[in-house]
């Protein structure tokens, strides 16, 4: 599954501890159950004396009605001598009457003389009068449900054909929520076959994971019969009932793929059918192993939490990552598309092919998912440099895992309800960075083949990180299970500090901390490192907390982590800085390490081991930067250094704005407002990136150049003066005048946001909104994202809202948290009106105050998110001290900006 990440993103989906389940037993008031049944509570895992082989299940959606019909017949195998099945369900009613368990030996046939359930547990315990005999059976469940519209289980979504407002079902079960659609053993290892029917309107289309083996049509209502699936687990189950188009192609070797969309979008999804094709050959290829079902669908859903899910054959996403519309879709919005694409089809693979054992090896899933997906978009678009903008998600990675309310990669899951902690930027960006690092320490040939052997070893089975440490350990001869346990089991990084002394290199590591604590880790550290040329490479295993090395030459520039393969920062004294400096200057060093070196400082910064002086006079090197992936994220450091400089220094704020507006002057002017005729991606996305930085930094010439292009846009949404790639731009700085006086930019963004159907556009003006510095229009903004006009899943897109509006954001939030609970509170979208609210305070005080809200307030589930948001306050806080303490920082600011 892919979360929906982009700038805010961290982390977290949200549990309901409180659930509906009503059975022929137990109603909705609790009743105590036997001694011998609280044995099943409070466990983290099912018991194992009956486990499912195959499951018939047969569905009746009512869309009209938001219900559903629904029995399952599993056949299960009873393995140790039991009156008790226990299996995992949630938000059912349990039929009177339809709950048997068939011996398939004897025939024989036994109903339950009790069933109960836990409801914090989410199980159904069922207790028949006797021992079940050893041996395989059959047990029959007959259940009603709700569609609900939490975006979880099977859910509706709504669309509008034709004018009128329709629903469609949908299911999600990822992590553990198939038990919302039918009973069933809910867990990753216990793998089964499906065989699924559907009854449904006749004029609808009903897809799952199988193709259809029959369809009988009786009046309004039509039985569609599919193929039983292979061996998978319960999460990848799928079904979606709606109204849709399709565009249709095959791969080389018989694969049939589709991809879904509303009536009328299908030329929307041509370019991520394209993609899927090449991928499907392309995985085949590198995995060794082919595709294993007949056919892929990829169905884009109005109303989606996540950003793409794989389900095995039917694989659903978001609009914004799977349609792409050539006159009104962005370049970033093509990228997007394809990797996200990328990441689905590698779960095939690695996820739905072989799966991880339990919930702790999450990463195995999403961290592969995440490398694997940049492998396959750099071999279809070489030219997007896709593994340089790969330091992105690692970045995000570090940024998380320098908090001490981190976790390790590996992190112990002792209840459904604590899986959702862990679908975050550790388990995907970090997961995907180790996995970098290791790839380039073992060599890119021993790693693919390892990894083939691994998945044919482990194939329509579940495996756990040791298999796979056994299976690159056996193919290169490297102590992988040794090397990489350090960075799995322990949470957070090294700090590698490097100083030249008695002509040797002298290297001490570390833990990383973005406080600028102390940490007690240590781990085992591929160094790689150039002195004065990139000939010259060297590498080494810091095992060790200090380590040296003789230096021929000691006058050169040295640059350790070399391309930022490795996941760690590097601080080096200030005679090699320097030397960086001065290379950066000069051109010598590659995009990534450009990129490394201004990460590095950044996070140094923060954590107060470097002084903000020291790292705007590095910045100022940059200036004649070109590569996207290094402006950009010099962008991302100059927003955040706006933001902490406005509450350290704020009669620095002129100086530094003027700095910054210079510092992206060159590329502004190398890159025009208008599209070149053979351009790059790469420079249609930095284009657009440049513009609105320089928009937000009240640059004038932009400010007004973009207004005229946004009024010509008004008056023709076809125009080529405001094209998708500097849309944004030109939305930003409509909102940097818009206040209570001014309000016609504002309500004409409002007005292109109800008339567009794009959901890249609804999106992307979501989030210009919020760049508003006037705190009566936040107000507005905060209020239209809580709005029937606004779906759930897109409400985060406004929350990002700038230094001038947090107060009356957070004002906001307290206000209107009990209903923002009572939407959001079953799912991960919650944790991302705390994080994005709370985290860019900068005072002891808001700390404790947001503290002291929550002390009330808080769910097991926002805890991790809120202990990290409160973190990052008093990191703010402690930051803003440092530099007010800096005694040539005025000069320094003054000087960068008179520069010309």
């Amino acid at each position: 599954m892919l979360i929906f990440f982009r700038s805010f993103r961290d982390q977290l989906r949200e549990r309901e501890r409180v659930r509906r389940l009503s059975c022929d037993v137990a109603a909705a008031t609790e009743i105590r159950s036997p001694p011998e049944m609280e044995q099943f509570k409070g466990q983290p895992r099912l018991p194992k004396f009956a486990t499912p082989k195959r499951y018939d299940i047969r569905l009746k959606p009512d869309l009209a009605a938001c219900k559903f019909a629904g029995s399952v017949a599993v056949d299960v195998d009873v393995v140790g001598e039991t009156k008790f099945i226990v299996l995992n369900a949630a938000d059912l009613t349990i039929r009177d009457g339809t709950v048997s368990f068939t011996a398939k030996a004897s025939s024989q046939v036994f109903e339950p003389c009790k069933v109960d359930l836990f409801e914090q547990d989410e199980i159904l315990v069922l207790e028949f009068p006797g021992t079940l005999p050893i041996g395989l059976g059959v047990l029959a469940i007959g259940f009603d449900g709700t569609l609900n519209d939490r975006m979880k289980g099977f859910y509706r979504s709504t669309y509008e054909h034709n004018g009128e407002k329709k629903n469609m079902a949908v299911t999600q079960f990822e992590p553990a929520d198939a038990r919302r659609c039918f009973p069933c053993w809910d867990e990753p290892a216990c793998k089964a076959t499906f065989k699924i029917t559907l009854d449904v309107p006749s004029d609808l289309v009903a897809l799952s994971n199988m193709p259809i083996v029959d369809e009988k049509v009786e009046g309004h209502v039509k039985t569609v019969f599919y193929q039983e699936s292979p061996i998978m687990s319960t999460y990848l189950v799928a079904v979606v009932v709606g109204l849709f188009d399709y565009v249709e192609d095959h791969t080389s070797d018989g694969v049939k793929v589709r991809v879904y969309c509303q009536v009328g979008k299908q030329n929307q999804g041509k370019f991520a059918l394209d993609v899927a094709v090449k991928t499907l050959v392309l995985y085949r290829e590198y995995f060794a192993v082919p595709y294993s079902l007949p056919k892929l669908d990829m169905i884009a859903i109005p109303d989606f939490a996540a950003g793409a899910m794989e389900n095995y054959g039917l694989v659903t996403y978001r609009e914004t990552a799977l349609l792409y519309d050539e006159k009104h879709s962005a370049a970033a919005n093509k990228q997007r598309v394809a990797t996200v694409v990328a990441h689905e089809l590698a779960h095939q693979w690695f996820g739905n092919l072989v799966t991880m054992e339990w919930w702790t090896h999450l990463w195995l899933n999403e961290g592969f998912a995440t490398w694997v997906s940049y492998l396959a978009t750099d071999s279809l678009f070489p030219e997007w440099k896709i593994w340089t903008q790969f330091l992105e998600e690692c970045t995000e990675g570090l940024r998380l895992d320098g908090l001490a309310e981190s976790h390790p990669i590996e992190v112990e899951i002792n209840h459904a309800g604590e899986i959702d902690e862990i679908f975050d930027a550790i388990s995907y960006r970090k997961g995907a960075s180790v996995i970098r690092m290791l790839q380039s320490y073992l060599g890119a040939e021993c790693f693919q083949k390892s990894l083939a052997s691994y998945i044919k070893r482990h194939a329509c089975s579940n495996a756990k990180t040791e298999d796979l440490w056994a299976a690159l350990e056996e193919g290169s001869g490297e102590p992988v299970n040794k090397l990489m346990n350090s960075w799995t089991k322990q949470q957070g990084y090294p700090v590698v500090s490097i100083k030249i002394k008695d002509d040797k290199l002298e290297f001490e590591q570390s833990q990383f901390l973005s406080s600028g604590s102390p940490g007690d880790g240590q781990w085992i550290v591929p160094v790689t490192f150039c002195c004065g040329s990139y000939d010259a490479r060297q590498s080494f295993l810091l095992e060790t907390k200090f380590a040296s090395i003789d230096l021929k030459e000691t006058g050169a520039w040295i640059k350790v982590n070399v391309d930022q393969t490795g996941f760690y920062r590097v601080k080096y004294d200030e005679d090699l800085q320097a030397k960086l400096r001065y290379a950066i200057e000069n051109e010598i060093l590659s995009a990534t390490d450009r990129f490394g070196i201004l990460d590095d400082s950044f996070a140094l910064c923060m954590a107060r081991k470097q002084s903000l002086t020291s790292l705007v006079t590095l910045m100022a090197a940059y200036r004649e930067e070109l590569d996207y992936t290094v402006l950009s994220n010099l962008i991302s450091v100059s927003y955040k250094i706006a933001r902490i400089a406005a509450d350290a220094t704020p009669e620095l704020m002129d100086y530094i704005k003027q700095f910054f507006i210079g510092l992206f002057q060159y590329s502004a002017e190398k890159l025009g407002w208008d599209a070149k005729e053979g351009e790059s991606h790469l420079e249609a996305m930095l284009r657009g990136q440049i513009l609105t930085a320089l928009a937000e930094f009240g640059d004038e010439s932009t400010l007004k150049e973009a207004s005229r292009r946004f009024y010509a846009f008004l008056d023709d949404r076809s125009t080529p003066l405001l094209p998708p790639d500097i849309r944004r731009a030109g939305y930003v700085a409509v909102m940097q005048t818009a206040n209570a006086s001014n309000r016609s930019g504002f309500e004409s963004l409002l007005r292109v946001y109800r008339e567009t159907d794009l959901s890249q556009e609804k999106t992307r003006i979501l989030g210009s909104l919020a760049s508003c510095p006037d705190p009566n229009i936040i107000l507005e903004v905060l209020n239209f994202i809580l709005s029937p006009e606004v779906r759930s899943q897109d409400a985060v897109f406004g929350l990002a809202v700038c230094r001038e509006g947090r107060e009356t954001a957070w004002t906001w939030l307290k206000e209107h948290w009990e209903n923002i609970w009572k939407t959001y509170g079953s799912g991960f979208l919650v944790t991302r009106f705390v994080s994005a609210i709370v985290s860019p305070f900068a005072t002891f005080e808001k700390a404790k105050e947001v503290e002291d809200f929550f002390a009330t307030r808080s769910k097991p589930s926002i805890a991790r998110t809120l202990k990290q948001s409160i973190e990052r306050v008093n990191i703010n806080a402690q930051w803003v001290q440092s530099i007010q303490k800096e005694e040539n920082l005025a000069e320094a600011v003054k000087e960068l900006a008179s520069r010309k």
